[in-house]
Order: C-alpha cells, then structure tokens, then sequence
C-alpha cells in the first residue's frame, strides 16, 4: 500500500493554529451542552445550535430534521475531489449528575415513561463540541480543499426510546450518506479508559454488537414447604444463568475472539414460602464476529431450553438483535494511522485492544469504509485504569485534550482528501 503523503507544512500549520484559536469556543459550546442534555430523539436544542452554527459558516447545504433532530451540513472545497464524512453524536443519558463542575447538569426528562435526571454521561457533549468546532476550522480552509466534507450530527445513539426508531440506521435510511455519497467517514469517542491525549485505534473489529435477551422460565407454583409438589422456576434459573457461562468459557472457540454473555436482572417471586409460577431474566451478549453471534444465539437459547426441560418447567427465549460489530476498514485504518500518530505526538498511541461496548457507527460503516478512534480524557491526577468509566453518574471527562480530537479530525479529512488516488482506492 502506498506510504501516506503529510500534507502541506502551511495547511496542517494553518489546522493546528485555527485550533488553537478556536479552543474557547470550544470548551464554551461544551458546557454548554454538557449543561443542556437531552436525551435520544429529544436534542431539539443542541440541533438547533450546531444548525445556526453550521448556517453561520456559509456551508453549501445544511439539513435538518435527519431521523427527527439530526444535522448533516456539506461543505464544498474550492477544488474538485472526494467526499469524507465526519460523525458526532449528540443525545444524554437518563443519568443523574454527581460531578462537581459549574456547569453540572440539573436537567429532567421522561425516559419510558419515567421521570429521570439527564446527564452527558458518555461524552457526546465533547463529541458535538468537537465537530462544531472542525467545522469552523475546515470552513475558514475552503479555498485550499480539494473535496467536500460532509458533518453528520447524529441524535439517538444511546438507542431510541421505546416505540420509535432514530441514530445511524435511519440518518442513513433519510439519506444522510446521498448526494453526495462520501468515499469514506470517520468518528471519535472519548473515553475514560486512556489517559488525557492518548489516541487509541485498531483496524478490524473495535467495539462488540450488542444484543438483548429475555429468558422467562415457567414453572408451577407451589408452598415452598413443599416443592416437590410444583415445579421451581427459582432453581432452574439459577442453573440456567449458571449453565449460560459455560457458552464462552466451554462452546466457543475464543482464539478466534473475544465474547460475553451477562444476565444483567433476575425477577422472580414475592415471598418467602412461596415458589412462583415465573421468572424473568434479562442480558446482553457482546460478540466481534457474526459467525461466532449466530453460534451463541443459538447455544443461548439450547442451553436455557435444555435446562429448562430437564427440570419439568417451560423456557421461552427472545433475542433482540443490537447494534453490529464496529469494524474499522483495516487499509483505511492502515492508511491515516500515520495522520494520528503525527497529531496525537510521540508515545501518545499505544495498542488499542478491543471494547466490548457497542456504537452504531458500525452502521455508517457497512456503507462506506469508516474508521473510529477514541480520546483519553481521563486527567493526569487520575488512573485510567479505576476512573469512573462512560455512563457513570461520575463520569468526568478532561477538557484538556478537546482540541487534540479538533485537529485529529481536521487532519484526517484533509490528509484523505490529499491524498492520492491509487492509496484513496484501498485496496
């Protein structure tokens, strides 16, 4: 594969400059955000904010309305050339706040029906603050692009609520990657898991699909003085969420990757002395290759069935499938790892390993090539390692490295769209 050329010494100057210049709009917008959380389907206010935003820099087009409240702004170089996408995602969580900062969020909302706190908990405050601001930088380059750039602001990651569809898959549905189609697209996410600054990517799979399933085990109720005389679902599910580990440490070959199958709730029963006629139990089960999903949907639902069998009670399984695997383009990611080991500084990136958290991303990348990164945002004073991790109430992310995510995702679209078209090709 051809080496990747650096871009001009005055443009990736003129990026990191612009940057800096930038940075306290920057941290303004994410507090802002951070202050001002909605929840998935619900980001009326911060649409509104990036589309003004986006509108202000002059772009050639800015939509609205994407999959409810999504933006997607197109901005056309001086030049002829390829198209790259860049993706944020912008939606809160039905968390309550517990950081001490100024601009703590002491938003409420209604998640499924109940009312909640909202907190940016997983980051997509830094990540939308982060885009505005790329925009701003690459805008004020036009006259020196040769291509267009295309800024998706996604709502809905975090899923949408009950009843109704948005995030990736219907941003695409509604034509977010048409008119034009972008060549390849690239994201970040911050994360508590790396130190403020350090950049961590890997080619191939990066995150896990993510899928749900519900277990209800029927039985038939009885004293519980004298069990002999039903039929216990309380014990057989037991032996069910026991007999579900051994799928990945005993079924599956985990040399080839990595898998998990976790019963998050178990609900059964309302007294002491009496076996119940049902038990509910819910999970998730993570996994890196489609082969090895199917193989464990179905251990998933033999295993459960088997036992349930074996004790006289009824079993019956329903699996949601999730978010797929996010698999970054291995040539892609070979080509433009150089792009973020320049901008990220020496020893800033150390082996990514795979994360078993799921993103929708993946769906933009089963259109187009598509890479995703992540940001250390946890603070020097801090252990990456036992900091509080995305989706705490705790969660704090460092403000710091914001304006390295700016330059690493200004970079990466102009080192793409520079460079030449045999090594564009991927092949």
């Amino acid at each position: 594969m051809p080496s990747q050329p650096l871009p001009t010494n005055s443009l990736a100057a003129d990026i990191d400059r612009a940057a800096a210049e930038l940075t306290p709009q920057l941290i303004a917008w994410r507090r802002d955000i951070h202050q001002h959380p909605e929840l998935s389907n619900r980001e009326f206010r911060t649409s509104e904010l990036v589309a003004n935003h986006l509108r202000s820099l002059g772009l050639d087009e800015v939509r609205t309305g994407v999959a409810h409240t999504g933006v997607v702004g197109l901005l056309k170089g001086a030049k002829p050339g390829p198209v790259v996408a860049l993706r944020a995602d912008m939606d809160a969580l039905p968390v309550t706040e517990q950081v001490d900062v100024p601009f703590a969020s002491q938003a409420r909302g209604e998640y499924n029906g109940e009312a909640v706190g909202v907190m940016h908990a997983c980051g997509h405050d830094t990540h939308t603050a982060i885009l505005m601001t790329v925009a701003s930088v690459l805008a004020g380059l036009r006259s020196r692009l040769a291509g267009s750039v295309k800024f998706i602001f996604q709502p809905a990651e975090e899923g949408a609520p009950e009843g109704e569809r948005g995030g990736a898959a219907l941003m695409i549905e509604e034509g977010a990657l048409k008119n034009p189609e972008p060549d390849v697209i690239f994201g970040l996410h911050v994360t508590s898991m790396l130190p403020s600054h350090v950049v961590g990517v890997r080619g191939g799979p990066l995150m896990a699909s993510a899928d749900q399933f519900r277990i209800q085990v029927r039985g038939r109720q009885t004293h519980g003085a004298a069990p002999w005389r039903g039929v216990d679902p309380i014990v057989t599910a037991s032996q069910v969420v026991l007999g579900l580990q051994t799928i990945v440490s005993r079924q599956i070959d985990l040399t080839h990757e990595p898998a998990v199958v976790t019963v998050g709730a178990i609900r059964g029963g309302v007294r002491n002395n009496i076996v119940p006629d049902e038990v509910n139990m819910v999970g998730t089960i993570r996994t890196f290759d489609e082969a090895m999903r199917d193989q464990i949907h179905a251990r998933v639902r033999e295993t459960a069935e088997g036992i349930a069998k074996s004790a006289r009670a009824d079993c019956e399984v329903c699996i949601r499938r999730g978010y797929d695997v996010t698999v970054n383009d291995t040539a892609l990611t070979a080509l433009m790892r150089p792009t973020l080991e320049r901008v990220a500084g020496a020893g800033r990136m150390p082996p990514m390993p795979k994360v078993t958290g799921s993103e929708d991303f993946s769906c933009f990348q089963q259109v187009v090539p598509g890479m995703f990164f992540f940001l250390g945002v946890t603070p020097p004073e801090k252990d990456a390692r036992t900091a509080e991790p995305n989706h705490s109430p705790r969660f704090f992310a460092d403000e710091a490295p914001l304006p390295l995510g700016v330059r690493a995702l200004a970079h990466l679209a102009c080192d793409w769209l520079e460079a030449p078209e045999p090594a564009r090709r991927l092949e």
